[in-house]
């Protein structure tokens, strides 16, 4: 009885050991690791949504005259907002590229925004609304943090379900599909033009 109950331990510690090694345990884990991160992605996108508005309401009394830039701000806006992505989205392309382009979008109207801020002493002089910017670049920052650590948790998934022995079980078990990572917006390795001349007309939205 004792060498069959050891044979029964040894048997099934064998079983797990390999429906571990062809990624039976380890696709799903890295599966679940990159939708998690994906959730820190929304959160950081939604706070500054939630920020824009107030910003945009305090700015218009100081920069009354600056309607273009307000209105495109408010409209990227609610381009951004509008598309919602899933976690099954997470591995089609051409959704996926629809909701960072949005974003991309809200960040040059922003950018923009930043740019007729320099024009307004007054408007930075204001507590309220250089709170809001404090925010702002705060929640910038942390959208940053967030997609670099979503873009390593989807590496590291990528990775698992196509490689030996993990892509045994993503192939035949899970039916796993890459995830797609952000990239750097198209031309984000050249700094910005700003131009502060109080004469100059206000530049157009990019994108819009």
């Amino acid at each position: 009885m004792a060498a069959n109950r050891f044979s029964q331990i040894a048997f099934a510690t064998v079983a797990a050991a390999s429906l571990s090694a062809c990624g039976i345990n380890s696709v799903p884990a890295a599966e679940e690791e990159a939708k998690a991160r994906w959730g820190d992605v929304e959160s950081s996108y939604q706070r500054r949504a939630d920020l824009i508005p107030n910003l945009v309401a305090t700015a218009k009394g100081a920069a009354a005259s600056e309607t273009q830039i307000l209105t495109n701000v408010t409209n990227a806006r609610a381009a951004a907002t509008s598309i919602n992505i899933t976690t099954d989205d997470l591995s089609d392309p051409a959704e996926f590229e629809k909701f960072q382009s949005a974003q991309n979008q809200l960040t040059q109207a922003l950018g923009q925004l930043r740019t007729v801020v320099e024009n307004y002493p007054q408007l930075q002089s204001q507590a309220r609304f250089a709170d809001l910017m404090v925010q702002l670049e705060g929640t910038e920052n942390r959208i940053n943090v967030s997609r670099t650590r979503y873009n390593e948790a989807v590496q590291a998934y990528n990775t698992t379900i196509r490689t030996f022995p993990d892509a045994i079980g993503a192939k035949l078990i899970h039916g796993a599909k890459p995830m797609v990572p952000f990239k750097a917006a198209a031309g984000a390795e050249t700094a910005p033009t700003v131009n502060f001349d109080m004469n100059a007309p206000a530049a157009p939205a990019t994108g819009q």
